[in-house]
């Protein structure tokens, strides 16, 4: 994986102007530590940052290829799980290569195809390539969003990268965020609307979309949808299909010159990779498979049960790596080091997150990139196979996304003014705005209807949230995240099951459970879900009420703009508890919530955020 940037202006020469993407790609040094590169036209620079995944001498970028008189240059984040397959068929059509890299093959389809070379690609990725012949920039990012892609454009300028951090370094982009981007930080934070960057100058390429650039202007187009179609399968040629599809998506995201590792929590969605991946390495004869588990310390002492954290992961992580042989570690994070890291983790993500569900995936990520370069994990299953409690739940019809129904609730942290902020009417007009796109199939019923709005909202809301937390903080680390389960057949595959079998038995993720017999133990495919571990330990809520406690009393902390003193000072001395509503999802309350306003301090100071509400 890597960091891409960029900036482009058809009217007038930049060419002497490539410090400026210099500093550009230098914000993304984490992201690319291996080399660095920069393609300079007169109106266009493209810069670089690489971490070598495959083909570290002939993958080198900017790279910049030569059909007749005619020069195109990519530069490119990602990862293509089928290149000999696209490569084949460019050689069927006369083209060679100097390489074995994923880079070349992307780049010479795009050469042949055009923007149809996403329907012959199977990855994840976001590119960018310059045609100096066409004077013409396009931008494209993978059908889920796993890879991230921003872009701004003003006076005539397109610049670009995988981070806002590139685009805020650049002179013509602004620090500003006005009321929209307050309201929808505020309303549906973490979440974010599809296009949206937050920062009034600053916009992101949607999934499944790309941006074309030319002296037409910019067009952004949607290249791929789901939609809906009769589920033709039977429940027994169901599980078979889910099973080979997903053992086939694993496998081929094995692929790699550098060392490959997994996450194993213990759950159901990590021990099917972990199992897939560890038989595939015996196989091939590879040395063990590595798997990493996150604890915290102390963390059994202070275990609560609860409905949507029913046990702990540690007895179940040992289960299965002595079921699957691995050579297993177990991370175990500092709760006062896990505190003072939801700094970085704001930086890494140049936005309020999940709190110190940001920060402990940071670190845990640290720790793991000393053994690996490359990672996979289970994220996006519950979005895709319908893990969460939500998906089990009766509905007349879907008003608000099912995990902010409390939404109104983060008002108390508001100054009287910002009290105002029409937060419930915004979130609900979102949800609206978004069911009312979802593809429906004549005569289906009212629960499979009901059905395909929450897995429509779930892989357009939540799962991106995640997926952009998964990049963001392994990519900090120079780790590349790979994430199975959005597999676009996949998800494509599964959006179009019917209730009853995506829930089979009734259960949450009922399906795959079944899917999973014979490659799982028992005891792994039947445990309840259990969510991404948090901390339990108070000396965690020590740290963050005192790290809050230092923010309120700088009268200098730009978050005093915003806040009602008097609750937060009450949700400081309550150690969270004042605030007894999930922020965001499960897990966001208390001591959350305070993390998350001390990532809000961070960021608003960090950035220099020029609120113009």
């Amino acid at each position: 994986m890597c960091g891409i940037s960029g900036w482009c202006n058809l009217n007038d020469n930049i060419k002497d102007y490539t410090n400026i993407v210099e500093n550009m790609i230098s914000t993304l040094r984490f992201r690319g530590p291996n080399s660095e590169g920069i393609k300079t036209y007169s109106h266009s620079i493209i810069g670089h940052k690489r971490l070598a995944i495959v083909d570290p001498t002939g993958g080198l970028q900017p790279m910049s290829k030569t059909i007749g008189d005619r020069e195109y240059t990519i530069c490119y984040n990602g990862e293509l799980y089928n290149t000999e397959e696209v490569r084949d068929r460019l050689k069927e059509r006369g083209y060679t290569f100097d390489s074995y890299s994923d880079t070349e093959v992307l780049l010479t389809a795009y050469i042949e195809f055009g923007e149809l070379c996403l329907d012959y690609i199977n990855g994840i990725y976001a590119f960018g390539v310059w045609d100096e012949y066409k004077q013409e920039l396009f931008l494209a990012r993978d059908p889920l969003g796993v890879k991230p892609l921003f872009y701004s454009y003003k006076n005539g300028n397109l610049v670009f990268g995988s981070e806002e951090k590139a685009l805020l370094t650049h002179p013509l982009i602004s620090h500003v965020v006005d009321r929209d981007g307050f309201l929808e930080l505020i309303s549906l934070g973490p979440a974010r609307i599809l296009n949206s960057g937050i920062f009034k100058d600053i916009r992101e390429v949607p999934p499944a979309h790309y941006l074309r650039f030319n002296k037409s202007g910019i067009k952004l187009k949607e290249y791929w949808k789901l939609q809906a179609k009769e589920h033709e399968h039977n429940l027994e040629e169901t599980k078979k299909y889910v099973r080979d599809l997903l053992i086939e998506a694993i496998e081929g995201q094995l692929v790699s010159d550098v060392p490959v590792c997994t996450f194993l929590s213990g759950g159901l969605d990590s021990s099917i990779i972990s199992k897939v991946a560890a038989d595939a390495f015996n196989r091939q004869g590879k040395e063990t498979l590595n798997t990493f588990s996150i604890d915290y310390t102390d963390n059994e002492k202070y275990f609560k049960k609860s409905y949507f954290q029913p046990n702990s992961d540690s007895y179940w992580v040992k289960v299965m790596a002595e079921y699957i042989g691995s050579n297993h570690h177990d991370v175990v994070l500092d709760n006062v080091e896990l505190a003072h890291a939801l700094i970085d983790a704001t930086m890494a993500s140049d936005l309020p997150g999940m709190a110190d569900i940001d920060s402990s995936l940071d670190l845990f990520s640290r720790e793991v990139s000393k053994h690996a370069t490359v990672v996979l994990s289970g994220e996006c299953a519950d979005e895709v196979f319908g893990g969460y409690p939500w998906y089990t739940r009766e509905y007349d019809s879907i008003e608000i996304f099912p995990w902010a129904t409390t939404i109104g609730y983060r008002k108390n942290v508001l100054n009287d003014s910002l009290k105002l902020l029409p937060i419930e009417d915004y979130v609900k007009q979102a949800c609206r705005d978004s069911i009312a796109k979802v593809p429906k199939l004549n005569g289906e019923s009212k629960e499979d209807s009901i059905m395909r709005e929450l897995s429509y909202l779930n892989l357009k809301w939540f799962m991106i949230t995640l997926l952009n937390r998964k990049d963001r903080m392994t990519m900090h680390n120079s780790l590349e995240g790979r994430v199975p389960f959005a597999d676009k057949r996949l998800v494509e595959y599964a959006f179009n099951m019917p209730k009853h079998i995506k829930l089979l038995n009734g259960r949450e993720k009922g399906l795959l459970r079944e899917a999973s017999k014979g490659i799982l133990p028992e005891n792994i495919v039947e445990r309840k879900k259990s969510p991404y571990p948090k901390t339990h330990n108070p000396i965690y809520t020590k740290e963050v009420c005192k790290m809050l406690k230092r923010i309120l009393d700088d009268k200098s902390s730009p978050i005093h703009q915003i806040i009602d003193e008097e609750f937060v000072k009450e949700l400081v001395q309550t150690g969270g508890s004042a605030f007894n509503q999930p922020w965001f999802g499960q897990l966001m309350t208390g001591p959350q919530v305070i993390a998350y306003l001390i990532q809000i301090n961070t960021w608003m100071n960090l950035y220099n955020v020029d609120l113009q509400l």
